[in-house]
């Protein structure tokens, strides 16, 4: 599989000698049978020179036919052999070249040792380019580890053919190429190293959407199942007297890629674990939340269709966070379709004591919506309309009819994504009695950072 090529050419090399040498070897034995023949029929005969010599000649005439004979019976079978061969390397080529299956082989390291030229249409690498360079360059890591555990318990069972793996490839440009592959173990034998063979195929566009959701689905239970995210909490201040009076749990997630949390919601949403998913940050937060300070509430963000699940209300009966110091953030991953039956959801949990705030306002009109229809506690704007506040004169208009939407409506106003001195200066100037941003405070796992944070527990009541 390594090079079909040159193994069928290795073939008729060895053949070819093997065809000479018995050739060479045919005439030396004519040659001496001929002679024998010639000593040992002379006693038989009247001893006159012209009997020996006809003898001798004779048989060595017909000694010498047979080998020619034999000799032009094996190059006739050298030439077939030598035309099969070609036909054969040219098959394999035509095969290689122009099968919509990618043919590859690695050794025991992972590094590609063959790559036929389909690599190119369907992963847009030539194969030279791949040969010599490790699979990881076009399989995603956790797609690799469980393709080489597929192959490991391939060995426990004693075979070494493995089929139907589906496998997530990395294409040059950056996409998702979804394949199934199949393949075989080499095990090292006569000083060679062992490895892989095998093919791979692109997977119809149906069946590569269920191979992408499918591997969705077990990545946000891994995390859920192995508690692989923690929380972050991001200060938010009283802009009078600069004290810490919340914070907002942001969700961190161990992952080899990197992504950010939306990343991780979206994809959970999509694939309809978003409750799920938010249950277990929800879970991650509270418990993180044991060592806050005391005077400071608990912003957690949830999308309006995890607070009309029913697990919320226990959750938050088990929370060790009193319920007077818990906030809801609506967040937007989802569109409300009757905001009744939600706000009827949380009436029990506001009355005792439980607060709401709608995030990311001032950047469309489903957050406007969102405040009109649920009259929140807290209103959260958007880092969009703070950034340049202090020098855009319509950014600074609709934050002065923010303030006073809120004065009216009687919700505390934060002003997000805080990141300069002037634009504190205008969120400030214009009445707004709450900020969070960087350049107030980031956002930490520290439980240390958290307790340097100045809280005025004798007023918390009153900033909150």
């Amino acid at each position: 599989m390594l090079a079909p090529e040159l193994s069928v050419h290795h073939n008729t090399s060895g053949a070819n000698g093997r065809n000479i040498l018995t050739c060479v070897l045919a005439v030396q034995a004519a040659l001496v049978l001929s002679t024998a023949a010639a000593l040992l029929l002379l006693p038989l005969v009247p001893f006159t020179p012209s009997a020996a010599q006809i003898i001798a000649g004779s048989l060595v005439v017909i000694l010498i036919h047979a080998a020619a004979l034999y000799i032009m019976r094996l190059v006739k079978a050298r030439r077939r052999e030598r035309i099969r061969a070609k036909g054969a390397v040219e098959l394999i080529d035509t095969v290689l070249c122009t099968s919509r299956e990618w043919l590859w082989a690695v050794d025991d390291l992972g590094y590609f040792t063959f790559s036929s030229s389909a690599s190119q249409t369907l992963l847009g690498y030539h194969a030279s380019e791949l040969i010599g360079k490790p699979c990881s360059m076009v399989i995603e890591a956790d797609d690799l580890v469980r393709a080489r555990e597929t192959v490991q318990s391939s060995q426990e069972t004693d075979t070494s053919l493995w089929t139907g793996v589906i496998v997530r490839c990395r294409h040059r440009d950056g996409s998702t190429v979804w394949m199934e592959s199949s393949g075989k173990t080499r095990p090292a034998a006569a000083g060679q190293r062992g490895g892989s063979h095998g093919t791979s195929r692109l997977l119809a566009g149906r069946t590569a959407e269920e191979a992408a959701a499918d591997h969705s689905r077990a990545r946000i239970r891994e995390v859920i199942d192995g508690q692989l995210l923690f929380t972050a909490f991001q200060p938010i201040h009283d802009l009078g007297s600069g004290n810490v009076i919340g914070v907002e749990a942001l969700s961190r997630f161990v992952s080899d890629n990197g992504a950010p949390a939306e990343y991780w919601f979206n994809e959970a949403t999509a694939v309809g674990l978003g409750p799920q998913l938010e249950f277990a940050a929800m879970e991650a937060a509270l418990s993180a939340a044991h060592d806050l300070p005391a005077g400071v509430y608990l912003a957690l963000n949830l999308s309006p269709a995890t607070c009309l699940d029913r697990r919320l209300q226990g959750t938050l009966a088990l929370s060790p966070v009193p319920l007077d110091r818990i906030v809801l953030e609506l967040t937007e991953r989802l569109e409300v379709e009757d905001y009744g039956v939600l706000t009827a959801e949380l009436a029990p949990l506001r009355r005792r004591g439980l607060r709401i705030a709608v995030d990311d306002a001032g950047s469309g009109f489903a957050s406007m919506r969102h405040i009109l229809h649920l009259r929140p506690d807290i209103i959260k704007l958007d880092r969009s309309l703070i950034a340049g506040i202090n020098e855009d004169i319509g950014q600074h208009a609709l934050g002065a009819a923010m303030v006073e939407f809120a004065r009216q409506t009687r919700a505390t106003l934060v002003a997000e994504g805080i990141e300069t001195a002037a634009e504190l200066a205008a969120v400030t100037g214009l009445g707004m009695t709450a900020g969070q941003g960087y350049f107030l405070g980031r956002p930490t796992i520290q439980p240390e950072e958290w307790a340097k944070w100045p809280v005025d527990l004798g007023n918390r009541n009153a900033n909150s």
